[in-house]
Order: structure tokens, then sequence, then C-alpha cells
């Protein structure tokens, strides 16, 4: 892909044990010796890719990315339904990365967090702000409720075909209530033939916004069944919580982010993660940096979109 730095192998990875069972799988590349970025992926449990290791000049930086619990190379993985996600919540994610900054021995570090990621950056260093350098964030979200329903009932009409296909996926006595939560009782129903259908259904939904360019029914990565089982579990499972925040807590709390330079990367079109987000983000964090991507959807490969995240980590990389 072009506007990228070039493909890039790890030169350290391993598993770290941060209680409750679990253990999260992590990775270093890039300069040993550089300034320090952590990679905070979407989802929740979309888990780390070998693109988001591109954003990043590998002579300037050390990025660090990591799994976030039960998905990814994380285990246990929450595509096995005997996986139980009591501890798997937004409070244990934060907690991870900390514990993942205390092991490596990193004192500040560049957040860099898309999607869902953007809200978990926000939050860390919200509540960490003396561990971060700079924040880098595409397709931003902020975890308010009505960001969900837009989700999963306010983007409907522009995708009609798609989202009877969603609807139908639930009991006809569901389909008007909450489908969120409709879909994770299917996704954890005793029947193996259930929770497949459901997984696709809901991966099936996810695909239709993801991007400003028309793309397959199901995408790519939702094409390994156990890779769309534990996203949509995960994700479920996190939205029928709301996230575990207080409505509105992450804007209300960007006071604590005034000294922290950022730069919010969003696609004009993006209906997975709509502008008025990044907007909110930038009215009440007013030293951000909003760059608006013309023609660009939620990807992080739509046009465009690459070439400014680069250019956001760019700006840091000497800082």
């Amino acid at each position: 892909m072009p506007n990228l730095y070039p493909e890039i192998e790890t030169y350290d990875h391993g598993m770290l044990d941060v209680g409750d069972g679990q253990r999260i799988y992590w990775e270093a590349c890039g300069n040993p010796d550089g300034k320090p970025a952590v990679v905070l992926h979407g989802g929740p449990g979309s888990g780390c890719t070998p693109l988001q290791r591109r954003f990043f000049n590998p002579e300037a930086y050390r990025a660090i990315l990591f799994d976030q619990r039960g998905c990814g190379r994380s285990t246990p993985h929450a595509g096995h339904p005997e996986t139980s996600l009591a501890a798997n919540t937004t409070w244990h994610l934060l907690a991870d990365i900390e514990r993942l900054r205390v092991h490596l021995g990193i004192e500040r570090w560049l957040l860099f967090g898309g999607s869902w990621g953007a809200t978990l950056a926000l939050l860390y260093a919200e509540t960490h702000p003396d561990h971060v350098s700079e924040i880098v964030l595409g397709g931003v979200t902020a975890g308010r409720r009505e960001e969900i329903d837009w989700l999963y009932r306010g983007v409907a009409p522009l995708f009609p075909e798609q989202w009877a296909r969603f609807r139908a996926g639930v009991p006809e006595a569901e389909r008007d209530g909450d489908l969120v939560d409709a879909y994770y009782r299917l996704l954890n129903h005793p029947d193996p033939a259930v929770r497949s259908k459901a997984a696709t259904d809901w991966c099936t939904w996810e695909s239709a916004s993801i991007s400003a360019q028309p793309g397959p029914a199901l995408s790519p990565r939702f094409r390994d069944p156990a890779y769309a089982m534990a996203f949509a579990r995960i994700v479920t499972h996190y939205f029928r919580h709301n996230l575990w925040l207080e409505d509105g807590v992450l804007l209300r709390n960007a006071g604590k982010l005034a000294d922290i330079p950022g730069i919010l990367v969003q696609g004009r079109l993006d209906l997975q993660a709509p502008l008025a987000t990044a907007w909110a983000v930038k009215q009440a964090w007013p030293s951000a940096e909003l760059v608006l991507v013309e023609g660009a959807g939620h990807a992080n490969t739509d046009t465009g979109i690459p070439e400014q995240l680069v250019r956001a980590t760019d700006s840091f990389a000497r800082r």
C-alpha cells in the first residue's frame, strides 16, 4: 500500500500474564532505542495487524502492538464458547496497558488508536496523562451511548437491505428491541449452529459501513470463523454494558488532555464513527488538531487516511 512505511518484522514479542487467567500477546518493531508508541486496536476484539506497524517510521519509533484480552493471539480466545468474558472489560484493558508499559520499561509513550482504540486511548490518557507524550487518533469514537445507538439503529436508513438482514437474524419478537442484547444471547447459545450464524450475521452488518467505497458483503477479516466469533462476542459484551463508562465522561474529562499534543484524523464520510464525535472531541480538547479527509470512510485504508496518519506520527517522531 502506498504512503505507508515498508513492511517490517518484529524484533521482540511475548506473552504477558495480566492476571485473571489472561495472557496478552505483544510485539515490538522499529528501533529499540526509538520513541515509544503503543497501538490500541479497534473492535473491541479486532486484534493488532502487521499493517499497523507501517504507520511508524521504523528508524524513529519503537512501536508496541498488542492484542487486547480475548482476541488475536491473546489467551484464552473468545472464539471458544467456553471462554468467559467476565474478566474482559474496559477497566481490565486499561490496567493491561499500564502493566505492559511497566513490563517494557517505558516511561512515556505516544498513543495511536483507531475506532474503539480511540476511546481506549482517550480513557488511558485521561487516567494516566503523565505517561502519555502525544496522541494520534483515527476514526474517532468517545464511548457515548449515542454512538452505540447510531451503529445498531441510527445508521440503518443508509443500508436498508443490510439492516433488514441484520434484524432478521434475531427472533421476530426482538427485532424492534435491543439488537445488541439479542445478538449477545445468540452468540452464547448452546447450539453451535446458532452461534455461528449469529457471528456471521453480526459481522456482515459490521462490514456494511466500514468503508466509503462499497466492498464485499463480508469483509475478508471475518471469513475466519474463530476471528468472527471472538469479534462478535467481545463487541456485544462491551456494548451491552455501555463500555462500563459513564455516558459522556471522556468529553467531560478532556481538560486533562490540555498539555498533550494530539492529532485527530477523520474521514468526512465515516459512517461508523461520524464526524460529529471527532468534532465534539476537538471542542473539548481545543489544542488537538482535527484533520478531515474528504471522501474517506472509517477504514484506515481508505484513500487519504494512511497518508494523514503517517503525517501525524512523522510530525511527532523527533519531538
